[in-house]
């Protein structure tokens, strides 16, 4: 995926040999899915003051941004009783402290991993834009102003017309709209993680697509077996998303690592020009991005393992939301697709050595940031791999903080 494939080039920059490995083909998973948005200076955490009632409440809406599949709900209790102690006052405070530490070279980490290369064409100015219907949601957001006040992360409260200069093909429902100015979208997620690896192998690297079951710490190297065989490296970076927890526990890390379903819907080719960027709708929590193929309709969230089958059914229901949001928009479904968010309850990412080796380096669980976070995850990982401090203090990230 994204931070892989950042962390390979932000390596191989650094003169190291790499072989970059996945048992599916690039960008098969999380980061081919999402909004394709990068929101530079992002700090709110998922995990707020007051969100015990928060999920209560939005587990008991029609179209609910929450869902836990009632199979999963006793496996994924323990992540929740996290994530809400997470929501502490204090603990917010602290998360959205150390999310801003990464997220403010967002942008420009993405312009300095990529930009010897075609790939910024795939990269737009657009800024994040959600919007509002009722001033009881829009007076919801109130706790993640504060945040973004206190912590420095610049954004803009639009009125109506405001709203309507940027989006005018926007339904003129929407009374308030917050705005992030200095945030890019990204045309097509997929071919920019392809043009990643693509430019990795054009300039030496090693793509190898190996299953890895085991990992273990060999006296001078690092094996690592798989149905495939055994591959051995001086030193290892597990970025394997949703799959990461199993590799980390064998190291003694047990980090409490879940997944959050997420799914999409694409809308026909003549969509795209419909919206100027990413556009949250507040009140359902979905964000309509427009892609090179058609604006894509991003759902919220589910609980429900790596096994289950997808629920589709969720997404599809959105459209006529879709429709309200975008009068006239041809709503027929093109394609559909469900992923899985690496996720943490503190809303962080992994990212530091292992507790047993300095030879293997943890970088997952960057929840619905992984785009945004992605480059500077890479330059972190390569900046301990080579003994450099990082520009912020990494501490924060490492996995011993559970």
């Amino acid at each position: 995926g994204v931070i892989g494939a950042a962390c390979a080039l932000a390596l191989q920059a650094d003169g190291y040999d790499v072989v970059l490995i996945d048992r599916e083909a690039p960008c098969a998973g999380a980061s081919s899915g999402n909004a394709g948005v990068i929101v530079n200076a992002s700090c709110v955490p998922t995990a707020m003051p007051g969100m015990l009632f928060e999920v209560l409440r939005m587990l008991g809406q029609p179209l609910p941004p929450l869902s836990i599949r009632p199979t999963y709900f006793h496996k994924i209790l323990p992540w929740l009783i996290r994530f809400v102690w997470q929501g502490r006052y204090r603990a917010a405070t602290e998360n959205a402290t150390h999310l801003h530490a990464l997220s403010q070279y967002a942008v420009t980490s993405w312009h300095r991993l990529i930009g010897e290369s075609t790939l910024p064409s795939l990269l737009e100015e657009s800024g994040w834009l959600k919007v509002y219907e009722s001033e009881q949601t829009y007076a919801g957001t109130a706790r993640a102003r504060h945040l973004m006040d206190q912590i420095g992360t610049k954004y803009e409260v639009l009125s109506a017309a405001q709203v309507h200069d940027l989006e005018p093909n926007l339904a003129a429902i929407y009374k308030f709209g917050i705005y992030q100015r200095d945030c890019l979208r990204i045309l097509n997620p997929n071919r920019l993680v392809q043009g990643m690896v693509d430019l990795l192998l054009s300039r030496g690297g090693t793509y190898s697509q190996f299953g890895v079951e085991r990992i273990q710490l060999n006296s001078g190297n690092i094996s690592l077996t798989g149905p495939a065989g055994i591959l051995i490296a001086d030193k290892v970076v597990i970025a394997a998303g949703a799959w990461s927890r199993s590799l980390a526990r064998q190291l003694g890390d047990d980090v409490p690592l879940d997944t959050e379903r997420g799914y999409h819907l694409m809308l026909p080719a003549s969509t795209q020009s419909l919206l100027n960027g990413p556009v949250m709708n507040g009140e359902s929590s979905f964000v309509l991005s427009p892609m090179e193929d058609g604006l894509r309709l991003t759902s919220q969230v589910e609980f429900g393992g790596l096994s289950a089958a997808p629920d589709y059914a969720r997404v599809r229901s959105l459209l006529p939301v879709a429709k309200r949001m975008l009068p006239g928009i041809d709503a027929r479904e093109e394609s559909v697709w469900m992923g899985f968010r690496p996720s943490l309850p503190d809303s962080l990412p992994v990212l530091g050595f292992s507790s047993s080796s300095t030879g293997v380096l943890y970088a997952f669980g960057h929840q619905h940031l992984g785009m945004t976070l992605g480059a500077i995850s890479g330059f972190v990982v390569a900046d301990l791999v080579a003994g450099r401090k990082p520009v912020m203090d990494v501490s924060p990230y490492g996995p011993q903080r559970f």
